[in-house]
């Protein structure tokens, strides 16, 4: 029997950490093998916030501390920081399949296996706070992420531009860095992690590109030229370089993209 689309809500409503990313696993292992039923036609209902636990602090971006490499504590704030990432980025996957239940087959389905890898990331990272003798919930931490989820929740279209391929890809061009600076310091576990995260998180920003092609065609709208135009209309900030182009280019991004991103 295919599996109940309201597990996806389920999922998404859970607050304890592990418990949400044990109840993804399953879910996930139960698409692959039974499928996933039809969405129900009526509409998601308006969004909120999704399950998570009390702590860490949500702060305004600008309040939450520099990480400096050079300590202990510095690299714990750090990992923390990425932590707070992934169990944002399990979120904004499950909705992500909840919320835009009009999209064809197969579109769940990616984001599903989306979130069963932030998941198995933010458990990565996880298990090394503790080494780092800290948890998560230890450092203030803000809420950017969710924030362009709201903001988008109306538009499939918008968030596949402004999330997977605007805030997401931040993560392919400053991760390679971070793995310099860690390797540097010695730190050889939060290496490993971030290494895992890299290579998979291409294939999350691909999934985005990919939907995001979709709907500009169904609308018949160009893409290069619609991201561009979001990017300028419906993102707070600049996206600032340097860009991790073979990343990007492996994601899906084109020529046109690269060179207005690089000139702006």
């Amino acid at each position: 029997m295919p599996v109940a689309y309201a597990r996806i809500a389920e999922c998404l409503e859970l607050a304890d950490p592990l418990a949400k990313c044990l109840a993804v696993a399953a879910l996930w292992a139960d698409v692959q093998a039974q499928g996933l039923a039809p969405a129900p036609a009526s509409a998601a209902p308006p969004i909120g916030q999704p399950g998570r636990p009390d702590a860490p602090q949500l702060v305004p971006a600008h309040q939450v501390p520099r990480r400096r490499l050079g300590s202990a504590a510095g690299r714990a704030a750090l990992v923390h920081a990425i932590a707070h990432i992934e169990f944002n980025a399990i979120n904004l996957a499950l909705d992500a399949a909840w919320r835009f239940r009009a999209m064809p087959e197969g579109y769940a389905s990616d984001w599903l296996s989306v979130a069963y890898d932030e998941a198995r990331h933010f458990r990565l990272l996880t298990a090394r706070l503790a080494d780092l003798q800290c948890a998560y919930g230890d450092f203030p931490a803000h809420n950017g992420l969710w924030d362009m989820a709201v903001k988008t929740a109306d538009s499939v279209l918008e968030r596949m531009a402004l999330v997977p391929r605007v805030l997401e890809a931040r993560g392919l061009d400053v991760t390679p860095g971070m793995i310099q600076r860690l390797r540097a310091a010695g730190d050889e576990g939060t290496v490993a992690a971030l290494e895992v995260i890299l290579a998979e998180e291409v294939r999350h920003v691909e999934i985005g590109t990919r939907w995001f092609h979709f709907c500009c065609a169904e609308q018949g709208v160009d893409p290069d030229a619609t991201f561009l135009h979001l990017l300028e209309t419906r993102f707070d900030g600049a996206v600032k370089g340097p860009f991790n182009w073979p990343a990007r280019m492996a994601a899906g991004f084109s020529e046109q993209e690269k060179q207005a991103l690089e000139r702006a």
